[in-house]
């Protein structure tokens, strides 16, 4: 006779469960009650369709480079670099092709290698000679500056070929006409389809982990957070994607976006590597003591947060068509607060990806509004830096309220 192994999943209250989850679902509900804000406060402009893709183009390299932050975040580190190798990469790119004329299916691919090299520069310091990553990173802020500078002798290059300002400039094409657009409105029907498509496979991923977690014992929200939480993103993406196709489309910038988020979403929960990233962030002398290589997964969170950058560094350059050596001056404040913000610990070990990109958007909807409302960088500044602030000690209180 066949024995069930089975156990019994454990049940937790709507409470208990609000309660251990209280960041994510608050991060989420800060974003909503932000975008509703501004959707206000500028008398319905953030939400026309023009200014959201206006957003997502204006905020893509951060999430970009956020993920790439967030994993040295978690690793108990932090990396100030980035900015410099925006801009390095930026000129460097613009010297290949617009000054050697090469091809940007040679450019672009030499770019990111450079930029791997660049974070493996500075990872080896940290990883493997244990100097700390704050003075590292920046030593190489200003070492790469001074590099853009010297590269590009201080005046802009540009424009770029056509091809290579698609990266950023460019939007999926409707290779779908179905309706007729002068009735309907809607221009691009792949972004329509394409969005209802990836709500559907969200629900049913869902779905699919609801039931894994049942057949495994493990704790699942409770169902009615989960049908809340569906619904909501089903609605705003529907919304959203219809939005973008009432004027050109999902830009190129978001495909690469979206595919890198799932890309690392994947690393970070179902593989071993991004498990044993956070267990070095968590205790790196019990990690060691382990058998894992703490010392080689430092370095290769230092490569790739240069390898984003580098991709980071071509999106922006292509996006102004030119390159400038004080491009990219300030971004690293913004990931780092992405990251903060969207629940990273200074103290590593904590960190969703997810929580980056809400992080990120977060930061982003706040730009966008107050530039709209005519607000003075002074005042920007000030209140993200209160927003940041306010992050920070959010995380400390829980975790002191937790011991």
């Amino acid at each position: 006779m066949a024995i069930d192994t089975r156990t019994e999943t454990p049940k937790v209250s709507v409470g208990d469960y609000l309660r251990n989850n209280i960041r994510e679902y608050g991060l989420l509900l800060a974003l909503v009650i932000i975008m509703l804000l501004f959707q206000v406060l500028t008398e319905g402009v953030l939400f026309r369709p023009v200014n959201i893709t206006n957003l997502i183009l204006q905020n893509s390299f951060i999430v970009i480079m956020a993920l790439g932050m967030l994993l040295i975040i978690v690793a108990g580190h932090i990396d100030l670099s980035v900015g410099s190798i925006v801009a390095f990469i930026g000129g460097i790119s613009a010297i290949m092709l617009v000054k050697l004329e090469w091809h940007f299916a040679l450019v672009v691919p030499l770019c990111l290698v450079l930029g791997g090299l660049m974070g493996a520069a500075q990872g080896y310091w940290v990883a493997y000679q244990k100097i700390p990553s704050f003075i590292v990173t920046l030593a190489g802020m200003l070492v790469f500056r001074g590099l853009t500078y010297v590269v590009l002798d201080g005046r802009p290059i540009g424009p770029f070929p056509k091809e290579f300002t698609l990266l950023s400039t460019g939007f999926v094409p409707d290779f779908l006409p179905l309706t007729n657009p002068d009735v309907t409105g809607i221009v691009n029907h792949v972004a329509i389809i394409a969005v209802i498509a990836l709500v559907a496979l969200a629900i049913y991923s869902g779905m699919k982990n609801r039931r894994l977690n049942d057949e495994h014992g493990t704790e699942n929200e409770p169902f009615v957070f989960f049908v809340l939480q569906m619904a909501i993103i089903s609605v705003v993406a529907i919304f959203l994607g219809y939005q973008l196709a009432t004027y050109r489309g999902l830009p190129n910038v978001l495909i690469v976006m979206a595919v890198l988020i799932a890309l690392y979403s994947f690393v970070t929960t179902r593989t071993t590597i991004g498990r044993r990233i956070y267990a070095l962030g968590g205790n790196e002398k019990a990690a060691k003591l382990s058998g894992i290589n703490t010392e080689r997964l430092i370095f290769l969170a230092f490569v790739n947060m240069g390898v984003l950058a580098a991709l980071a560094g071509m999106i922006i350059a292509a996006r102004l068509n030119s390159a400038t050596p004080k491009a990219g001056v300030g971004f690293e404040l913004d990931v780092i607060a992405a990251c903060f913000i969207g629940g990273a610990s200074a103290s590593g070990g904590v960190g969703k990806i997810t929580g980056a990109v809400i992080g990120a958007f977060i930061m982003g909807v706040m730009n966008n509004g107050m530039s709209i409302m005519g607000i003075g960088i002074d005042y920007q500044q000030l209140i993200k830096g209160l927003v940041l602030l306010a992050a920070v000690f959010f995380d400390v209180y829980n975790k002191n309220k937790a011991v």
